[in-house]
């Protein structure tokens, strides 16, 4: 049952990382540093956030508490991306840590107590936590480019008014043991 939660929350992790970058592809460089207005956050932003939260929850998981003294949480939320590139360096940094990190967890470490803030998880309220949060963000991520391309966004899921041939073509595959997540590439 452990080793099932893991690799169900990896397939939902690798699902919400494709639905960012799936935005990025659809985006042109200036569209990464856009805002609606002086208080909301840019793609840039909202990536820059997600990395440095990334980096701190998932280094040394199972050993140090996940908000490491070295993070500067309030520098995550200012302009400091100055390119694509940038942010994806960032953005793949931040992913990479936290794969690794779930792949660290195994049987015989699975009820490691786990500390955000000095308060304490198990393993599956740490992953949770983390898997809502950054969902949460790239839902954002999403709705933002969805935003930037009007009518040239190109659906992340089911395209508008499409849902009964969606649907058709599922249900013509007969009954399956796939996840939603079987689509990404």
């Amino acid at each position: 049952m452990k080793l099932e939660y893991l690799n169900s929350i990896k397939r939902q992790f690798k699902y919400y990382k494709s639905l960012g970058e799936k935005t990025f592809d659809q985006l042109d460089e200036k569209d990464f540093f856009w805002q609606f207005n002086n208080e909301s956050n840019s793609i840039s932003i909202i990536a820059n956030h997600l990395s440095g939260n990334m980096k701190s929850r998932w280094t040394d998981f199972l050993t140090s508490d996940g908000e490491k003294e070295w993070r500067n949480r309030d520098l995550e939320f200012e302009a400091v991306i100055r390119t694509k590139e940038e942010l994806l360096s960032k953005w793949n940094d931040g992913w990479k840590c936290l794969f690794d990190a779930l792949n660290s967890i195994e049987e015989q470490n699975f009820d490691t107590e786990i500390f955000i803030r000095n308060q304490s998880h198990s393993i599956i309220e740490a992953v949770n936590r983390q898997f809502a949060h950054y969902s949460y963000h790239i839902g954002q991520i999403v709705y933002i480019g969805r935003m930037i391309k009007g009518n040239e966004w190109k659906s992340l899921s089911i395209p508008k008014g499409k849902s009964s041939h969606f649907n058709n073509e599922k249900f013509s595959r007969g009954k399956h043991g796939g996840h939603f997540t079987d689509d990404i590439k």
